[in-house]
């Protein structure tokens, strides 16, 4: 009984305090004058909501401590042009419905309009527009955060590797970034030394990349979209990464790319081209799934190089790719698994029994594929006598092909991944800033084989 009343107590005086501290947390409405918003900032009391006037308010400003400032969409907080808009060091700080510009151009120091601290655990940065800053919104190791439902619009400089990123995650593990629209800058969601992370379902377009992995592992890329960008995903030296149900639409280069990226799902997206050169780019990464996408009206559907082994790759579909598949070897590389193949857009096969798998084997590549990649120049030979003749002897002759890609079970029928309206507006009613040479990117990264 005694043990009982104790308990009692001290739950009571539990709820006591917090009860006062909740008491102590207020709102308050700052109205946009001059050195207003930094005067409440100063004032105010850990829980307390600052609710921001309609209009301009001065920054930059930082906050310590766990508090809400809330614009209601209505109010601008414009910075000086030196250092970040909005920093966070606090807990449990949440950005809301705040217009930002004004950041500084400093790259050493990663000028944003929003940056989150290391010690800045469970922001919450929702409902923004941040615009023409040089990072939008910079998670610099806050674990836990949240970002969603923000437009990052950023700026539109010649050379885009003198722009900053859209949304730059450095080492901060736990963070969700979802359903932000981004546009202009560098890459759309730059993620660098992380892990556990989440981006899914966020719009990216006219960037250099959409998504840029470099060494973030056991993280997910889910349900986006790039549209327009030199690049779609580019997933390089990081492990254990999903790559599931995005989709790359007119994007100039790639668009997926794994450069040194091991055990990755990538599965379910829709590459679908135009003038993409290559739809899915695989340098020097093993052991991944590539299962259930589709490459579509790409120069070349997959280029697969750089010793990569062990990989999956079934159920996909190729269709009107100049070139299927580029890939150099002297083995053979068998793409099927569990006796269920790809689909090919240009194997003329029959099912006889109604199963979906074609009645003959499939060879995307032969001889004269593998001498005109490395010879180029053979190309004016392409329509002689001697080069029919090499093709129909191969055709005629399986033993004298080269190794290569060999697909033992073909499917009849492609995966279909329909786009959601929203986004065949966007891709069928605007044009690519690359189209209209307006950027330039520095070839950072350039194809590798």
């Amino acid at each position: 009984m005694q043990r009982l009343r104790f308990f009692i107590s001290t739950l009571a005086v539990l709820i006591l305090v917090s009860a006062a501290g909740l008491a102590h947390a207020v709102e308050r409405i700052v109205p946009a004058e001059p050195g207003a918003l930094a005067l409440a900032v100063a004032g105010a009391s850990p829980g307390d909501t600052l609710r921001l006037a309609p209009g301009r308010h001065d920054g930059p400003v930082v906050l310590e401590f766990e508090i809400t400032l809330d614009g209601a969409g209505q109010a601008l907080v414009e910075g000086s042009g030196l250092g970040s808009v909005i920093t966070v060091t606090g807990e449990d700080v949440i950005l809301r419905g705040l217009e930002i510009r004004g950041s500084g151009d400093a790259h050493a120091e990663v000028d944003s309009g929003i940056k989150l601290g290391r010690t800045a655990r469970r922001a919450l940065v929702e409902d923004n527009v941040l615009i023409e800053n040089h990072v939008g919104i910079h998670v610099f190791g806050a674990r836990d955060s949240i970002v969603r439902g923000n437009e990052v619009i950023g700026r539109r400089l010649h050379r885009m590797n003198s722009r900053g990123n859209g949304i730059y995650v450095w080492n901060a593990p736990g963070t969700v970034v979802e359903g932000n629209h981004i546009r202009y800058g560098r890459d759309g969601i730059f993620a660098n030394a992380s892990r556990d992370n989440i981006f899914r379902d966020n719009i990216m377009r006219d960037l250099r990349f959409a998504v840029h992995f470099m060494y973030t592992n056991n993280s997910e890329v889910t349900g986006n979209a790039s549209i327009g960008n030199h690049l779609g995903f580019a997933i390089m030296f990081s492990n254990r990464v999903r790559v599931v149900g995005n989709l790359s639409l007119s994007d100039r280069d790639h668009g997926i790319m794994l450069n040194y990226a091991n055990n990755a799902d990538v599965s379910g997206n829709l590459v679908r081209g135009g003038t993409t050169e290559k739809c899915t780019f695989v340098y020097n990464a093993h052991r991944n799934l590539i299962v259930g996408n589709r490459f579509e009206g790409c120069e070349i559907g997959i280029h697969f190089t750089a010793g990569s082994e062990r990989n999956v790759i079934t159920s996909n579909a190729f269709i009107g790719n100049q070139t299927q598949v580029k890939y150099v070897g002297t083995t053979d590389v068998e793409w099927s698994h569990d006796q269920r193949g790809n689909f090919w857009s240009d194997h003329p096969a029959f099912d006889l029994n109604g199963d979906g798998i074609a009645d003959s084997r499939f060879r995307p590549n032969d001889l004269m594929d593998h001498i005109l990649w490395s010879q180029p120049a053979a190309g004016l030979l392409l329509g002689s006598p001697a080069v029919q003749l090499i093709r129909w002897s191969q055709a005629s002759f399986p033993a004298t092909l080269p190794g290569g890609v060999l697909d033992s079970y073909p499917l009849t029928r492609p995966v279909l991944i329909p786009v959601p309206a929203e986004i065949l507006q966007i891709e069928t009613t605007t044009r690519p800033a690359w189209l209209d040479g307006s950027d330039e990117d520095d070839d950072s990264f350039p194809d590798q084989g």
